[in-house]
């Protein structure tokens, strides 16, 4: 990447240092997506990228970036001392974009046209889980993340950062009242609810699935896990308390994406049938 260096104003410095504020992205309607790998996904996607923020001695990290042809984004140079009030890394790469915010999809259209599955996430408040879902979800081929009410901002420079720009290849629609969108989900996926207590063992599903999962802390509420058409349980033989919300969804995640069912031990004639199969 070869440009010509841009100065910030002091206006514009102050506006971009006040985005870890959720309601100063939501009014400006931009957002910071920092790192190598994060802009680079970002340059290939089709959100609109305002702005490109470096620090010009860190060029070996940024260098190779490519920007699209006919997409003329100014880019900025920050001093280190700027960059740490804004940026995420300790030790940064000296590369961050000034992203402008999407209009989310209208709800009921995107659940009517998705055909793959879905990851449903209450009232997920760590940015850095949120961060990992998204970057596993991408990973597992979902098509898109419902937030509900009450969730962290995938908007959060911590999420962004954490789903390596991932964030950048997925439909996400957040604030979503789940008691109220659930019935109509059920209409066109199998529902599937995570439960630290009891359940089913994962298993793949035939079926286009919406996997429905609670926050590390609480799981999901009784009246939330009751609508589900399946009930999930991963059981565990060591000491610790439990599976991280990443590593538990992960795990989830690579069953639904199963096309046939394990035979059973013994099994010789191949016609198991998965549970949800009815």
């Amino acid at each position: 990447m070869q440009t010509n260096f841009l100065n910030p104003s002091l206006a514009q410095f102050k506006k971009w240092a006040r985005l870890d504020d959720v309601k100063i992205r939501q009014e400006e309607g931009i957002f910071l997506a920092e790192g190598f790998k994060v802009v680079d996904e970002l340059l290939k996607s089709d959100w609109q990228v305002k702005a490109l923020l470096v620090i010009p001695e860190k060029i070996k990290f940024w260098e190779k970036l490519a920007l699209p042809r006919g997409r003329n984004i100014p880019v900025y140079q920050l001093k280190r001392s700027q960059w740490e009030k804004i940026g995420q890394d300790r030790e940064p790469e000296g590369i961050m974009a000034l992203v402008a915010m999407k209009t989310e999809p209208d709800f009921s259209s995107w659940m009517k046209n998705t055909n793959g599955n879905i990851l449903i996430l209450h009232e997920i408040n760590n940015p850095l889980n949120l961060g990992a879902l998204v970057r596993s979800a991408q990973w597992f081929g979902f098509d898109g993340i419902i937030l509900s009410s009450n969730s962290v901002d995938y908007t959060n420079p911590k999420a962004v950062r954490a789903s390596m720009g991932n964030i950048f290849h997925l439909t996400i629609i957040p604030d979503i009242d789940l008691k109220a969108a659930l019935p109509e989900i059920k209409k066109s996926f199998f529902l599937i609810g995570s439960d630290v207590h009891e359940g089913l063992l994962p298993h793949p599903i035939t079926k286009k699935v919406a996997l429905l999962l609670g926050n590390e802390s609480h799981g999901l509420p009784e009246n939330i896990l009751r609508m589900a058409d399946e009930k999930w349980n991963i059981p565990g033989s060591g000491k610790a308390d439990s599976l991280s919300l990443p590593q538990a969804a992960a795990i989830m995640m690579y069953e639904c994406t199963k096309n046939e069912c394990p035979p059973l031990a013994g099994d010789q004639g191949g016609g198991r049938k998965c549970s949800s199969d009815h």
